[in-house]
């Protein structure tokens, strides 16, 4: 078999063990249950508040909105998290050492968040079936919809994730580096609030990056199409969704590897120390 398929297969199977892994651990479970807990809360809450003019409930506006919020996270701040997590612990140095281990532990990497955010939407998905009027009148059309744009997030997310984990020096300075300036961005992107109501300047801001297109995409797919009136321009503006995603997955897939390959280039045993050393300081 091919070195390189050979590494991916393993970058496959390394990445399915690391959810297996989390799912049977008790504080990666916790946190599973936590987070989808209280989104369930935030829909099952807003079920009965209707939006004016749409015909819909808040719950079946939010949770598709929801789901591309979450695919987008864990695009960019779950990779970068990893990333800079293993480089910390020694992960990274270790996959360096072995012939063509770098590209076994991003495919890895993506592989784990790629299931991660599988689980997060099959819960959402299955939990707005029972408790969010409308649900069950998305169709398979409008599954598999929901699915491509999901995909396709992740591919416009995916590498500009790892490529924030390579330039940040630690999981703390990623956690205020990569996790705050995007929750900064969710909050003006439409997740929670229709976007055609916020400034004209912040609305400029919110469509040059990938999460609202993600969650207008995710809208699109599961919403009537009278529900489009709440969107800028009153329209799902679909092809204009596909090619900035697509734009965004592109210039990624073009420019992570050049950044991976220099901080790889970059790694040693003296500075994985030097971080192990600031991690307990941190600690003590």
């Amino acid at each position: 078999m091919n070195a390189v398929l050979h590494a991916t297969w393993l970058g496959v199977a390394r990445g399915r063990q690391a959810f297996l892994n989390g799912l049977s651990n008790p504080s990666d479970l916790t946190s599973i249950v936590v987070i989808n807990g209280s989104l369930l809360a935030m829909i099952i809450f807003r079920r009965d508040d209707p939006v004016p003019g749409l015909g819909v409930s808040m719950a079946l506006v939010t949770l598709p909105s929801l789901i591309g919020l979450l695919a987008g996270f864990g695009g960019i701040t779950g990779t970068a998290l990893s990333l800079a997590m293993e480089r910390e612990d020694g992960t990274l140095l270790r996959s360096k050492a072995v012939p063509h281990g770098m590209v076994g532990h991003l495919v890895g990497a993506v592989v784990l968040q790629l299931l991660n955010v599988a689980l997060i939407l099959v819960l959402l998905l299955v939990a707005g079936l029972f408790f969010v009027d409308g649900m069950t009148g998305i169709g398979v059309g409008g599954l598999l919809g929901l699915v491509g744009i999901v995909l396709l997030g992740m591919a416009a997310t995916l590498p500009w994730g790892a490529i924030a984990g390579s330039l940040t020096k630690s999981p703390a300075s990623t956690t205020g580096m990569v996790m705050l300036p995007f929750m900064g961005l969710a909050a003006i992107s439409g997740i929670f609030y229709p976007i055609s109501n916020m400034p004209a300047v912040l609305q400029g801001i919110a469509q040059v990056f990938p999460l609202y297109w993600l969650g207008l995409g995710s809208r699109a797919a599961v919403l009537p199409d009278a529900a489009a009136a709440a969107e800028i321009g009153e329209s799902w503006r679909l092809l204009e969704t596909l090619g900035v995603l697509g734009l965004w997955a592109v210039a990624g897939l073009i420019i992570a590897p050049r950044v991976l390959r220099r901080m790889a280039r970059r790694e040693s045993g003296a500075d994985m120390e030097a971080r192990k050393r600031r991690a307990l300081a941190r600690v003590r």
